[in-house]
């Protein structure tokens, strides 16, 4: 009988990814992902799996931050919908990374290496490539800044999956089949075509998780939360571009359309962030009269707050 257990899933991502005891599935995702000379031997959770963090939160928790061996700072996390400015978003959780690791006074020679990696389960390039790295570099010499910055994003879909096959494909291809089709397998099933002991680990927390009620039921719970969720990021989305043409079209000009359906979805953002911060929703005549430019610095606040509500 297949787990029915989706790895997408927060619940999931996090127990699986984010459980000290299950350190060496984060270690073997980590090494598939940035396929380092050295590859990662061990990691120090910053923000472990918590069963409360679900029980109280109705956000999606879907981040995992640590430090590897080598003394670098990782963040990774599972997107399930395709977020406006991703690649800012990451670069800004490196960034932070980057500039948090120093106090006032220390050497600016202690600095290590910063990496946000993004899995997505939908397409958000018209690349055929799902594993796109991105890093601080010198375009004429192509000198590279090695101890800095790097965001990593996977678009789990673009991989090619054949179950005769699959055994044998690079690790990260082989956890794409694992995060996108666990739950239409049994756990046998997908001991045979993902051999492996990080796999393994992966596997027993999944078949874990669907044998347990009380995992189960807080499984069900996050399931139904996540597509809420995603059901409140397109609504708002859509509501956005709807009020940005009526803008435009009260305009009359194609800059006045542009600005209008920018400040929409700025603005459906924004309320949507409100109620999930629980705080008073503003009106959208209100937020429009702002401009873009006092819309985008609320939104990164609400964005900031959200965050560290989830740290």
């Amino acid at each position: 009988m297949p787990l029915g257990i989706k790895p997408t899933v927060d619940f999931v991502f996090k127990k699986i990814f984010g459980s000290p005891q299950n350190s060496i599935a984060l270690i073997g995702l980590l090494n598939a992902i940035l396929e380092f000379k050295e590859p990662i031997v061990a990691v120090d959770l910053l923000n472990p799996f918590s069963y409360q963090e679900f029980a109280e939160s109705k956000l999606i928790v879907l981040d995992i931050r640590c430090r590897d061996s080598a003394g670098r700072w990782l963040n990774v996390e599972m997107q399930v919908s395709v977020i406006h400015d991703l690649l800012e978003r990451m670069m800004y959780y490196a960034c932070s990374m980057y500039v948090d690791q120093l106090c006032s006074g220390d050497n600016y020679a202690m600095l290590m290496p910063a990496i946000s990696i993004c899995l997505l389960s939908r397409s958000i390039y018209e690349s055929d490539r799902p594993h796109h790295r991105f890093q601080m570099v010198d375009l004429a010499s192509g000198t590279t800044l090695n101890r800095s910055i790097e965001v990593h994003t996977v678009e789990l879909a673009k991989y090619n999956f054949d179950e005769q096959t699959i055994a044998q494909a690079p690790n990260l291809q082989r956890w794409a089949f694992l995060m996108l089709y666990a739950q239409d397998y049994d756990a046998a099933q997908l001991r045979r075509l993902l051999p492996g002991i990080e796999f393994e680990r992966a596997i027993d927390t999944i078949e874990g998780i669907s044998a347990k009620t009380e995992d189960r039921n807080m499984y069900d719970q996050r399931e139904k939360a996540q597509r809420d969720y995603e059901w409140a990021i397109s609504g708002a989305l859509e509501r956005g571009r709807r009020e940005g043409r009526e803008e435009g079209r009260e305009e009359g000009r194609e800059e006045g359309r542009e600005e209008g359906r920018e400040e929409g979805i700025l603005a459906g953002k924004i309320q949507l962030l409100q109620e999930l911060l629980s705080d008073v929703v503003s009106g959208k005549e209100e937020l429009l009269a702002k401009g873009r430019n006092a819309l985008s610095a609320q939104l990164q606040s609400l964005q900031d707050r959200l965050r560290k509500r989830d740290a």
